[in-house]
């Protein structure tokens, strides 16, 4: 184990960051909502597979890869896989296999690690069917006219988890005014299928599951009736989450579900809610493999870079600005690798900042363990006095942008800067290096000069100190 540090992580059961605390710490279980593949996933949907891949690998790093189980479920069935199949004229079956090969090809290319189980709904019926029974016998569900609804009202303390009021929780759940409902807030666990809808035999007759059951089955199935953690976008809260929570906690009679909740902020595209109606509708494939965003397609670790700009609990605006930066951070990162002659399998080995690690585990601070690798770029640019000491900062650059997921391409494949650079590489390098040399010789009359014949080059500069040695730096770039 090489993370030490404690790990915090924001609850938002209790409102307030925690000390996390495995129940088992030789199997620390993790569950994320995963896709409904009925359409490719857009960009919005990447957020949680990013972030959540991240905190797999800090738990990896923290308990060791043998001791964590990652399980993101895929929902194979629901009335939007039912519509779309319709409307292209092809069977569900047809639908869901493309869509999930697509899925994911698509999160591959983000550097997501697979998770351990990808459990699909339409293998876990039997298991749904289960729990639905135990929550009828417990009197916190009932069949009627060939549908079972959860009776809301059975459980005390349902809508721990939003917070919501009545009203509120009546007004996101969307509800159906149905005749053989109790309450308005009885939500589906087994409803009828039509002519020409999947459909499995129950006790209650041929029907398919509500959307909140499979999740509880899946869960249940795989990580058992008490977990660590639950993760997924805060559009899950309510009515999704709220409603695992009642069904798990009811069935198995338990306090809670999962002991600690994580949920990642919502996306905007270019400071507006992503829509199709307003034309800013993307998806993951048409980024990786058009010229629909930004006029050009964009490498997989530029988009997963640029998603981790933002702490995971805080809205993110998606512009074409974040991916050019992002893409000139990774070429700058990738060129200290490629001086030094390194890739990062070579650096496994590497030890890992303190800070870093720190930013880390104060619940998955990203963007501050970003400054920390920011800092290590500085320090690991080639400087022909000190080789040995900046080729062992590329080191660390290395092993701790591997733990974000960053970094994983062999490094010649990346250009030395953005592609569109048009500069005399070798020619700036090494005027930098006289200018800095007159800086520190105290030639600020040089200095200058050097300056503005590099600015003349369209070459921009940034001075700083060495926080170990004081010493003068310079950072350059393409203005």
């Amino acid at each position: 184990m090489s993370v030490v540090t404690p790990l915090k992580l924001y609850n938002t059961l209790s409102r307030e960051r925690e000390v996390f605390a495995p129940l088992d710490p030789d199997n620390v279980r993790l569950y994320v909502c995963g896709p409904t593949v009925y359409d490719l996933a857009h960009i919005g949907n990447a957020r949680p597979l990013i972030v959540f891949d991240a905190l797999y690998r800090l738990l990896r790093e923290k308990y060791g890869p043998d001791h964590v189980t990652y399980v993101r479920n895929i929902t194979d069935v629901d009335d939007k896989i039912n519509a779309r199949a319709a409307e292209r004229g092809i069977t569900i079956r047809e639908l869901t296999e493309e869509t999930n090969r697509v899925f994911q090809e698509d999160v591959a290319a983000l550097n997501c690690l697979e998770p351990n189980v990808q459990p699909r709904a339409t293998e876990h019926i039997a298991e749904m069917i289960a729990i639905i029974e135990q929550l009828i016998a417990k009197g916190h569900a009932y069949a009627a006219d060939g549908h079972v609804l959860f009776d809301v009202p059975s459980m005390p303390d349902y809508g721990a988890l939003s917070r919501r009021p009545l009203e509120d929780m009546i007004a996101g759940a969307r509800v159906d005014v149905a005749p053989y409902k109790k309450g308005e807030m009885d939500f589906v666990l087994w409803k009828p299928s039509k002519e020409g809808e999947p459909g499995w035999d129950s006790p209650w007759g041929r029907g398919r599951p509500g959307w909140h059951i499979e999740c509880s089955a899946m869960s249940h199935k795989h990580l058992g009736e008490v977990f660590d953690i639950h993760g997924g976008g805060i559009d899950l809260v309510f009515p999704h989450h709220e409603n695992e929570i009642a069904q798990t906690r009811c069935a198995f009679g338990h306090d809670v579900m999962a002991k600690v909740w994580m949920h990642n902020g919502f996306l905007q595209v270019e400071g507006e809610k992503m829509s199709k109606s307003l034309g800013n509708f993307i998806t993951i494939h048409e980024l990786l493999h058009t010229d629909k965003f930004g006029g050009k397609a964009w490498k997989g670790e530029v988009l997963r870079l640029a998603m981790m700009r933002s702490h995971y609990r805080q809205p993110i605006d998606w512009t074409v600005k974040a991916l050019e930066e992002a893409e000139k951070t990774l070429s700058r990162w990738y060129g200290v690798l490629r001086a030094h002659g390194l890739k990062a399998a070579d650096t496994a080995q590497a030890p890992l900042r303190a800070a870093f690690v720190e930013a880390l585990c104060d619940d998955l601070n990203i963007p501050r363990a970003m400054a920390e690798l920011h800092a290590l770029a500085s320090k690991a640019e080639p400087r022909d006095s000190d080789s040995q000491t900046t080729k062992a900062e590329a080191e660390k650059l290395a092993r701790a942008a591997s733990l974000l997921g960053l970094l994983q391409d062999d490094p010649t494949t990346w250009a030395q800067r953005a592609p569109e650079v048009d500069v005399d590489v070798t020619e700036v390098k090494k005027l930098v290096a006289e200018r800095l040399a007159a800086r520190k010789a105290r030639n600020f009359s040089e200095s200058d000069r050097l300056r503005d014949v590099l600015a003349e080059m369209g070459v921009k500069l940034k001075d700083g100190k060495d926080k170990a040695t004081g010493e003068p730096t310079t950072e350059w770039e393409v203005a």
